[in-house]
């Protein structure tokens, strides 16, 4: 089978609203994974049992494996100082959802700052993503750390630290190719420092607008060399997915969303463009 067909999925919510058009865009872009972030708007950990139900049966009807499921743990929407007891929470009921649907891995980010100084700031996110680690391997599932928003995504020193001070089979890392345009380092050098705890690989390509802020791009039109980040990873054994989240038509922290239609449409041009990547890149 090819790594298009069995390794490539996208975050569902990127190509269409509901549900139900996010799983046929990816299943007629003869993918087998959808990841699932939002649906209709709402947060998985928002859904009520029955909706988890439903949730469950749409997507054993579609045939598609669900490898990710992203929280809104420790991300935009969050500080250091955000209420650590409501994100516990939305763990153990992004938990039950992860259970239903077969699924064992959550996305998870280290905490914007909220003025506090740095060792403060590095103490307190340290502190967070152990207890939120003890409380993962508890509900037996695996939080996947992504390089973005939060202390520990400024750096790949500081993700390094985070893996080191936490200490857990139950704390891996999601690779987000496109995310160091935000931060100011490059792709391939955060990845050769931690790409033997990477687990899942998000997509993204852009460049930097002359004040310095990413705009993002389809996947061979940015500055990335993604090609290079794919041979990178497969010469290393990775044998994990590589997730579309082209934030091209549907920018989740910016509020930014084209009309239905312009989103699913964007995202199948960009996914038949970065198939011809990937075949390319991942071939022996």
């Amino acid at each position: 089978m090819s790594i298009w067909a069995n390794r490539v999925c996208g975050i569902g919510d990127e190509a269409a609203p509901g549900l139900a058009r996010q799983l046929d865009v990816h299943r007629d872009l003869g993918m087998s994974g959808v990841e699932l972030r939002t649906v209709d708007g709402r947060g998985l950990h928002d859904l009520d049992a029955d909706e988890v139900a439903d949730l469950r049966r749409q997507i054993e009807a579609s045939g598609l494996r669900v490898p990710v499921l992203d929280t809104p743990i420790g991300n935009w929407s969050t500080t250091v100082a955000t209420d650590l007891d409501t994100e516990l929470s939305i763990l153990d009921r992004t938990a039950a959802v992860a259970h239903a649907l077969g699924c064992r891995w959550l996305r998870v980010m280290s905490y914007p700052n909220d003025g506090w100084s740095d060792e403060a700031w590095a103490a307190e996110s340290l502190r967070r993503m152990r207890v939120l680690t003890d409380e993962a391997g508890r509900l037996g599932v695996m939080l996947l750390h992504e390089n973005c928003q939060g202390w520990a995504g400024v750096s790949a020193a500081n993700t390094l630290r985070m893996l080191d001070h936490v200490d857990s089979a139950h704390l891996r890392l999601i690779f987000d190719v496109g995310n160091g345009l935000a931060y100011g380092y490059q792709a391939e050098e955060f990845l050769a420092k931690v790409l033997p705890w990477v687990e899942h690989v998000h997509v993204k390509n852009g460049h930097r607008n002359p004040d310095g802020q990413a705009e993002f791009t389809l996947p061979d039109s940015g500055e990335l060399d993604l090609a290079g980040c794919i041979r990178q990873l497969e010469a290393a054994g990775y044998q994990g997915w590589y997730s579309l989240e082209p934030h091209v038509a549907h920018i989740p922290h910016l509020k930014v969303s084209g009309d239905p239609g312009q989103l699913e449409q964007s995202y199948r041009a960009y996914a038949t463009r970065f198939r011809a990547i990937v075949d390319e890149a991942a071939r022996p």
